[in-house]
């Protein structure tokens, strides 16, 4: 009787985690878009905020922030992004991105940390080329299914961690 009360426990432990959501995936989605944007094939730049990608690759609260901050266009070519500059990258130029590894840590409250590493600046002559950038997606579950709630990147000047969703609450203020 115990061992089938074991039996049965495990799988119900085990078809849960079968119906969990890929944290990766949307990560994995923006992450090589953003790798074809800085590599050396002159293809057309992908938006990661596009309304395709807005609509299944990011949680309503993170939307509900990135619409608002598109109020305020930056001066870019566009005219609509709130940014000018590469989120993911934080910055203006990039080399094509090496060395891209991802990881996802263990849920904590809901929240699943992907996070990404890789060299920008690799095909520069400058000291900090060989140096690795680190992006942390905040991906959240909704209707089932794997969304980012946030993007955190380091800024290198200040060891601290900037917020996407806290820079666009900004943006939307007008500041």
């Amino acid at each position: 009787m115990k061992t089938i009360a074991v039996v049965i426990a495990s799988l119900i432990a085990f078809s849960g985690a079968a119906h969990a959501a890929d944290a990766t995936a949307p990560v994995r989605e923006i992450m090589d878009a953003t790798k074809s944007n800085w590599a050396d094939n002159n293809s057309d730049w992908t938006d990661i905020f596009d309304a395709s990608r807005l609509d299944h690759l990011y949680s309503k609260d993170f939307v509900a922030r990135y619409q608002a901050a598109a109020q305020f266009p930056a001066v870019d070519d566009d005219g609509i992004s709130p940014f000018d500059y590469d989120v993911i990258v934080n910055g203006q130029d990039a080399c094509p991105l090496e060395d891209l590894t991802m990881a996802a840590a263990a849920p904590v409250n809901g929240t699943t940390e992907v996070t990404v590493r890789f060299k920008k600046s690799a095909c520069s002559e400058a000291p900090d080329a060989k140096d690795y950038t680190t992006v942390r997606f905040e991906v959240v579950e909704e209707a089932g299914q794997a969304v980012i709630d946030d993007i955190v990147t380091e800024n290198i000047e200040t060891q601290a961690r900037d917020s996407l969703k806290a820079t666009m609450a900004l943006i939307a203020k007008g500041q």
